[in-house]
């Protein structure tokens, strides 16, 4: 034991002797981030998270509610207690709630749906009835609709295009979906552009219920009479007030008539939970669904039409709502006019614990311990920026009438933006620019686990190696750097990422939380303390990695970016896109050949219908030659100053001043101003939303989408403008390498 002993005293005094190195710092001020980052660490407390979601949590707070505007003062009543100067930015919002929600199996009198979820004893918030929003899908249609109904899967293309092949017709019908495989709205936009009259989305048990735990309240799991609430307004087209595209939703804007706004729903949308959902799919007739296609109700699936007609009646009150951002803000000492900025959401469908309050908990604790580092003397070289976003559970919205409304500034002075939303327990996610990635593996290798004691980087590398496919996991074994994800929408990057080209991370945790209650008003302060992050261990560990992050960003003498970082990751993204193009070739040409022989007539069980797929025309081979060059300029400019980035810490202050305006402003020569194909409110060329996943990200959208639409003309002419917009990028990064020659 003392031989041990006498060998652990000797690592103590011998470790701090080596200094440790921080991305975009001299030694020295290194040595001192290292020491304000300890005391920023020692300062964050459990409790506080636990205090703020108790009072945030303790009504329902949806845009425009009483507590929406009494989360807003309270939170900057604290920003204020800690420092900041503080205002609340309000716009006025078209935010539509219901008036009347209607479902009715015709001549079926029996049939009595809940569209509400129950009260319960175990939940002390789920009983504010008067209070909480029903069920329903936001900037859904209004309508009267009575039909046949139809089960079409997961609601996405695909899933049209086998029904097309069995021969089921959806035109004129209303479509019932499962909730998942991509983001809600695009459940209800793709079943009006197939003729359908409405459209039924369900939570099935088989993704969030008693297949996969135990229901709550003994559970964590979704109930049986548990609602998914949320939008269906088409974001993938733009975000924001529908009203006031691409500027600030102020009391004076010009705004569309209603009827003009592109991105309200075609047709009347309704969510339901799988009790109200199972008399429904149980009155469906006609063929077995695929095996992919089922649920883990007590039935068995089929693909419709129903035996019956139902009828589905909605009616919104299109009201003008206000929404109320909290924007907190704590000068910097050398360079007030570069801004970093951290946000979260603070409204919620109903009490929202999870989403968002675990999140904003986690960015308040984080922003007072800052105030208290300042009041120790810690002065930051740039100005932090703290918000907490209203209306994001709608369409983005404060984030993004924040952002148009202060677009001109924000390009001119925003360094960074950091996000964060719900929060649970498990392990680290990330995504965003991809110039910050070395920098987040650097983050993530100096936080440590709460519950395993090893950092963050070490869990995230265990999980991916596990869970990685044989063939990827001979490449992963040994190499434990983490790649960020790409952000497509989902949260209140947008307008700061996609629409202005300001740098983004969206970082949080989890994966090993016991349940989920998403957009249900069993997401409580309960439900969450018992079931999600139990002590707030996981929201102090989320202070900490994002603490690091924007004190970091907020006093680096040079900006911690890694342009190689990027080039890698396009480089990938090309790669990939050309791997899918030949792919497509190939497939269609075996098809083709299929299609001549008759192989798919002749296969078909002949007692039941299956069509063969729709012919189509030949895949072209494009010209990649000026993406390629692009991409070279692109590395041999990205590796020269990455060579000389060391430099860089040593450059006078005029010369640093200089330099991190380009780094920072590179972002922005990513950004075509007439935007993408059909929605010029998104800018950025590398990033998206994909315009038929919603959340999910589309990477090169303009040759990605066109590719995958076949869009053949449009896929050539992207290959051209991304060259041209890469090699925009590409003279930033070399007018950067000649500061440090």
């Amino acid at each position: 034991m003392k031989k041990i002993l006498l060998v652990v005293l000797t690592v103590c005094v011998v470790l701090p002797l080596r200094a440790q190195k921080v991305m975009g710092f001299t030694a020295s001020n290194a040595a001192k981030q290292l020491d304000w980052e300890k005391q920023f660490d020692a300062g964050l407390k459990a409790s506080n998270q636990d205090a703020y979601m108790r009072f945030l949590t303790s009504h329902p707070h949806h845009v425009g509610s009483p507590q929406g505007k009494a989360n807003a003062e309270y939170m900057a009543d604290l920003f204020r207690q800690w420092g900041y100067d503080v205002r609340i930015a309000e716009y006025q919002v078209l935010f539509p709630t219901p008036k009347l929600l209607q479902l009715e199996i015709a001549g079926n009198k029996n049939y009595k749906p809940k569209l509400r979820e129950q009260v319960l004893a175990a939940d002390k918030t789920s009983g504010q009835l008067a209070e909480q929003l029903p069920p329903y899908n936001a900037y859904s249609a209004d309508g009267d609709v009575t039909a046949e109904l139809v089960f079409v899967n997961r609601g996405v293309p695909a899933d049209y295009e086998e029904l097309a092949r069995r021969g089921v017709e959806v035109k004129g019908k209303i479509v019932i979906a499962k909730y998942g495989g991509s983001w809600r709205g695009i459940k209800p936009k793709v079943a009006a552009e197939h003729g359908a009259t409405g459209c039924i989305i369900y939570s099935d048990p088989a993704d969030d219920g008693y297949a996969i735990g135990d229901a709550y309240p003994e559970g964590g799991y979704r109930p049986g009479d548990g609602v998914q609430r949320g939008s269906v307004m088409d974001m993938p087209v733009y975000p924001g007030d529908p009203l006031t595209p691409d500027r600030g939703a102020t009391r004076d804007a010009q705004r569309l008539d209603r009827s003009e706004a592109p991105t309200i729903m075609k047709i009347p949308v309704l969510p339901i939970s799988w009790e109200d959902a199972l008399p429904l799919l149980q009155s469906l007739k006609g063929e077995v669904v695929p095996a992919g296609w089922r649920g883990a109700l007590p039935i068995t699936y089929h693909t419709g039409p129903s035996n019956v007609k139902v009828h589905l009646k909605l009616a919104f009150n299109w009201d003008i709502k206000p929404l109320y951002n909290v924007i907190a803000t704590l000068p910097g000492a050398d360079y007030p006019d570069e801004w970093v900025i951290a946000g979260n959401h603070h409204d919620g469908w109903v009490n929202g614990a999870a989403d968002p309050v675990s999140g904003m908990v986690a960015e308040m604790e984080t922003a007072r311990v800052i105030g208290e580092l300042v009041k120790k003397g810690f002065k930051p070289k740039r100005t932090l920026v703290f918000c907490a976003w209203d209306g994001e559970e709608p369409a983005l919205l404060g984030s993004t009438e924040w952002t148009e409304d202060h677009q001109a500034e924000l390009s001119r002075k925003a360094v960074a933006y950091i996000n964060t939303d719900g929060n649970g327990r498990g392990i680290v996610n990330a995504g965003g620019s991809h110039i910050f990635e070395p920098f987040f593996n650097e983050i993530i290798e100096q936080v440590t686990d709460p519950e395993t004691g090893v950092s963050l980087k070490e869990r995230k590398y265990a999980q991916t190696v596990v869970n990685a496919d044989k063939t990827a996991r001979a490449k992963l074994l040994g190499n434990k750097y983490m790649k960020l994800g790409a952000l497509g929408a989902g949260s209140d990057w947008g307008g700061f990422l996609q629409h202005l080209g300001i740098a983004s991370l969206n970082m949080g945790f989890g994966g090993e939380s016991e349940g989920d209650q998403y957009h249900s008003i069993y997401d409580s302060y309960d439900h969450f303390t018992r079931f999600i992050d139990p002590g707030f261990t996981y929201g102090v560990t989320l202070s900490k990695t994002t603490g690091r992050t924007l004190l970091r960003l907020a006093d680096a003498d040079v900006l911690p970016v890694d342009f190689t970082s990027f080039y890698k990751t396009v480089s990938e993204y090309v790669t990939e896109i050309k791997t899918q193009l030949e792919k497509t070739r190939t497939e269609t040409e075996e098809e083709t050949k299929m299609r001549k022989e008759q192989l798919f007539e002749l296969a078909r069980d002949p007692k039941k219908t299956y069509q063969a797929p729709e012919a189509k025309e030949p895949v072209p081979f494009l010209n990649w030659g000026s993406l390629e060059n692009a991409l070279m300029s692109l590395k041999n400019a990205s590796e020269e100053f990455q060579q000389l980035y060391e430099k860089a810490v040593r450059l006078p202050a005029g010369g640093q001043v200089s330099l991190n305006a380009i780094l920072y402003k590179a972002e922005r020569s990513l950004l075509q101003p007439d935007g993408l194909p059909r929605r010029s409110w998104y800018r950025h060329q590398v990033y998206a939303p994909g315009f038929y996943t919603g959340y999910g990200v589309k990477t090169l959208p303009g040759i990605r989408e066109a590719v995958e639409q076949r869009y053949w003309k449009e896929a050539q002419e992207n290959i051209e403008r991304m060259a041209a917009t890469l090699q925009a990028y590409t003279n930033q990064v070399k007018a950067a390498a000649v500061l440090l020659k």
